[in-house]
């Protein structure tokens, strides 16, 4: 009878051999070659196992032993002492490089103008300075009646649902600050200016690190609940697409656009 492990690495093959009958086609051994440097994840506190890789790869383990003996040489992999594996510092020298080749408004700018073309809504990124926030980059709304806010303005942290993601993920322990953590988004209707609301969700780079908080924000005569409501989810779409092309892990984010909950929003004053 075969044990429960195997059967869960069998069922891990068959599944990763239909990814790669649908996926387009490649060079077998760079593709099974990145599918085990993938195999690592944020929340791994250690070395992985050759089993597990097995399990998270689909791979034999002897396809896995062959081609890490590749990664190994070029240090694209580490084996340890006990036998386990680790990503190894050709990985690091990467990442590194394409920190210092990114361009921050490369980046957002075009997920900026999908957003703004998609809500009719105006889009701004604040980022942190000190006990202010700085508008850095900005999109306007195509309509007449819009928010204004010019690249470079500073504006406080403590107003307004941009500066209330960003000190939410600065550790500022309370409320609203909690649920913003749980939720990854946060609603203000008159929180900064009476005439003005606005929708806010994080935005992250490598290792968690908050990178800046995407707004959308517009006139509360036609920004009411129950259009926040609905661009909750594009805006958190958003936001995790920048995640993801800034090296950030996006997952929560993905999840939090897919939940019926974000759906609901929570405002200043409930």
């Amino acid at each position: 009878m075969a044990k429960s492990g195997d059967v869960v690495a069998m069922r891990a093959r068959k599944d990763a051999a239909a990814r790669r009958t649908a996926a387009p086609k490649g060079v077998a051994a760079v593709e099974r070659a990145f599918a085990i440097l993938g195999a690592f994840r944020a929340e791994d506190h250690g070395p992985l196992s050759l089993a597990e890789l097995a399990v998270r790869t689909g791979l034999y383990k002897s396809t896995i032993l062959r081609i890490a003996q590749s990664l190994m040489r070029h240090r694209f992999l580490q084996r340890t002492d006990e036998g386990r594996y680790q990503i190894g510092s050709a990985a690091l020298m990467l990442a590194a490089h394409f920190q210092r080749s990114l361009h921050l408004r490369d980046v957002l700018l075009p997920i900026m103008r999908d957003l703004s073309q998609a809500s009719g809504e105006s889009v701004a990124f604040y980022a942190r300075e000190n006990d202010m926030r700085v508008c850095l980059y900005r999109v306007d709304s195509p309509r007449a009646i819009r928010y204004h806010v010019r690249e470079g303005d500073v504006l406080p942290l403590e107003r307004g649902s941009g500066g209330r993601v960003l000190l939410a993920f600065s550790d500022v322990r309370g409320q609203p600050y909690d649920n913003i953590r749980r939720d990854l988004y946060y609603i203000s209707h008159g929180d900064r200016e009476a005439e003005i609301a606005g929708i806010s969700a994080p935005v992250f780079g490598p290792e968690g690190r908050l990178t800046g908080a995407l707004t959308l924000a517009g006139p509360t005569s036609r920004f009411d609940r129950a259009v926040a409501q609905r661009l909750c989810a594009p805006l958190l779409q958003a936001a995790a697409r920048a995640t993801r092309e800034l090296g950030g892990d996006a997952t929560a984010l993905e999840a939090a656009a897919a939940n019926g909950d974000a759906k609901r929003p929570r405002a200043r004053d409930e």
